[in-house]
């Protein structure tokens, strides 16, 4: 579903990506961890079509992102850290409207609120308007969009960055549930907890690189924490 292919990108001579390949699966969770400046923004960014590759290919659905970037929209959905909603519409509204912007106009009000539902927002509270909401409420607006939207595909940026343990362990949650209807969803994070509890497998990025892949079913939390530490040191 997502795929990677020799990507690389070079800003001002320096490598940020070099020569990624990656491969994400329908239902996978593929959590990118490393340092910052260690690529995974930039890969996030690649996929979205943010900014042109200097080399190899971002794809989505088997089309490439550069030269289909509305066609690979169309099974796309995106959470960065901060979700970017308007402030003066209620979440309820806010989904209306991008649910609409990506087609999906013949929900009912019924409907939407079942989105929220679903990933655990309340009622009255998507009544309300988003510049009352907490950030672990706008992030799960972002994923209420994303199942309106049936999203095929999920990236993220750093999404549990500021949550607390709740609202983490409430995101990781909504995670599973995406991927077990078939959603391939490739992650951008520092939380090597969270990685663990989330995704299928976790990639380990150094300097633009990948240097490691990982099965989630085959570490432990303190196996990751010890390869993450070793592999910064190296």
């Amino acid at each position: 579903m997502l795929k990677a292919i020799n990507l690389t990108k070079n800003y001002n001579g320096a490598t940020a990506l070099d020569d990624l390949n990656l491969n994400i699966n329908a239902g996978e969770v593929f959590c990118l961890l490393g340092a910052n400046g260690a690529g995974k923004t930039t890969t996030i960014n690649l996929f979205l079509d943010f900014i042109a590759p200097d080399g190899g290919k971002a794809l989505i659905k088997g089309f490439d992102v550069a030269e289909q970037p509305l066609e690979t929209k169309k099974y796309l959905a995106y959470i960065p850290e901060q979700v970017n909603l308007y402030k003066n519409l209620s979440g309820l509204e806010n989904l209306e409207y991008f649910s609409a912007l990506a087609g999906q106009d013949r929900y009912t009000k019924e409907d939407l609120l079942g989105f929220f539902d679903e990933v655990g927002l309340r009622r009255e509270a998507a009544e309300n308007r988003v510049s009352t909401y907490s950030k672990g409420m706008r992030q799960k607006v972002g994923i209420a969009i994303a199942l309106a939207k049936r999203a095929e595909a999920l990236l993220l940026d750093e999404p549990t960055s500021g949550l607390d343990p709740k609202a983490s362990n409430e995101f990781s949650e909504l995670l599973k549930k995406l991927s077990g209807r078939g959603c391939a969803v490739l992650m951008a994070t520092h939380d090597l907890f969270r990685a663990k509890e989330s995704g299928t497998r976790v990639g380990i990025m150094r300097h633009g690189r990948l240097i490691t892949e990982l099965s989630t079913d085959e570490i432990g939390h303190a196996d990751l924490e010890r390869i993450y530490l070793e592999n910064m040191r190296n």
